[in-house]
Formats: structure tokens, C-alpha cells, sequence
């Protein structure tokens, strides 16, 4: 499984030519169909969900391994405003990326999710995060990426986000809907901090890069087969709702 530890090298030397050229013939060779091993889950709808919101906008910290495709999922869901890729977890001063990837700083790649719930539910998010944007039954570790920085944990800006969410992973665990416990921490009152600029968007911008090509996109595709109503084909990007906010 392709990797995608940068921990000694810049953006543009790990990404070489060679690697869009390995990603195409995977595809060629293998088919998208065979080399795709992510299936998602179809699992139920939150029990319990927030009450309708007169706010604009709710805000929400999700973590759930590689925080290139946690992002890349969410912007391709209607009614989210924005999706960062970030860290929570950790201190201020240790949030970059060499150091979160060292395993010792207690931060998660995370990615910060900024919604309209008067067009999409917490509770709605909590499902496609559950059922699409990861797997979370494994403890401290994504498909091919291990590290407590990998690990599952929503960051709650509210009492009440954390309630439902608690609430959703006892009756996913009760439903027995993945067929082994749920590790999903949750873990309220952190700060979170934005990514270096080189990881926004990184799906979006890199759709032929072999880490994403093999662990991300099926998650955009399962998205749209899971989740039609809620899928958009344009993904709302980091700069561009920067730029309108």
C-alpha cells in the first residue's frame, strides 16, 4: 500500500512524475473496481440528532486517519461551508506537520468542518463520517498509516455535540454495525490548528497522486453511491471560502 510519510521531504520531491505514472498503471492494470478495497457501509442514521438551529453556521473537529481524504469527503458534501485540514489534540506550538508526525505531540491530523445545518444535521455528518470518511474500529491507525496522530476522535465544540456523538457510537455498537467495537474518542475542549498550505485541498488538487488515488477517491465514490442527496460533484475548497468569508 502506498505510503504517504513526508516526514524529511518537501511537497515537490515526493511529488515526482513517476508517481502519477505508477497511479495510472495501477489503474490500467488492475481497474479501479479490484484495486479499491474500501467499500464504506451503509449503517443507520443517528437516533438522536441537534434540534433545528436558528445559527448560520456549526462547526465541528473531525479526525479519522489522513486528513488529505477526511477533508477531501466533507468538501463534496452540500451544506458544509468549509473543511480545513488541521491538528487538534496537541499544543499550539508543536502543530506543524514534522513534529505531529512523530507520534509524540497528541495531536490528530483533523480537519475542521464548518456546516449550515438548516441544509445538513450534525448527525448527518456524524453518519458519513462513521459510514465513509474512515473506519472506526481500528485503534491508533488508518489503512496504511499507524500513529496516534491517525487515530479516530471527534473534537466536539459543544456539550451537546459530544452528547450525540456518544450517543451515536452506543447504538452503532449495540446495532453491532461494523462487527467490532468502535474506538472513536471523543475528546472536547481542544484547540485546532490549521495545516501547512501544502495539504489544503490536497485531494482535489492531486487526484492522480497514488496515495490518493488508492485510499481517498474510493471514499468520494462511496460518498455519491452512499450519500446521493448529500454528495456534490464541486467540492468547496479551502481558498475559495476563505475568500468569501
Amino acid at each position: 500500500m502506498w505510503t504517504r510519510r513526508m516526514r524529511s521531504y518537501s511537497i515537490q520531491a515526493v511529488l515526482k512524475p513517476a508517481a502519477y505514472g505508477l497511479a495510472a498503471l495501477l489503474l490500467a492494470g488492475l481497474g479501479a473496481e479490484r484495486l479499491f478495497a474500501e467499500e464504506g457501509r451503509a449503517i443507520p442514521a443517528p437516533a438522536l440528532d441537534e434540534a433545528p438551529a436558528a445559527a448560520h453556521t456549526e462547526t465541528v473537529v473531525l479526525a479519522g486517519g489522513c486528513f488529505w481524504g477526511v477533508q477531501g469527503v466533507f468538501q463534496h458534501v452540500k451544506g458544509v461551508v468549509s473543511a480545513t485540514s488541521g491538528y487538534a489534540g496537541g499544543a499550539k506550538d508543536a502543530a506543524h506537520y514534522e513534529m505531529v508526525s512523530t507520534g509524540t505531540t497528541g495531536h490528530a491530523e483533523s480537519v475542521r468542518v464548518v456546516f449550515d445545518p438548516k441544509e445538513v444535521s450534525y448527525g448527518k455528518l456524524l453518519q458519513i463520517y462513521f459510514s465513509v470518511a474512515h473506519d472506526p474500529t481500528e485503534l491508533n491507525y488508518q489503512g496504511p498509516d499507524s500513529g496516534t496522530q491517525y487515530r479516530s476522535a471527534i473534537f466536539p465544540t459543544n456539550a451537546e455535540q459530544a452528547r450525540i456523538a456518544k450517543a451515536y457510537i452506543d447504538q452503532l455498537d449495540h446495532a453491532r454495525s461494523f462487527g467490532e467495537p468502535i474506538v472513536t474518542r471523543i475528546e472536547p475542549a481542544r484547540s485546532f490548528y490549521p495545516a501547512e498550505g501544502y495539504h489544503q485541498d490536497f485531494l482535489t488538487t492531486h487526484p492522480r497522486y497514488p496515495y490518493i488515488v488508492i485510499n481517498d477517491l474510493p471514499k468520494i465514490e462511496n460518498l455519491k453511491r452512499l450519500f446521493p442527496r448529500e454528495y456534490r460533484a464541486e467540492p468547496v475548497l479551502v481558498e475559495a471560502s476563505a475568500s468569501a468569508n
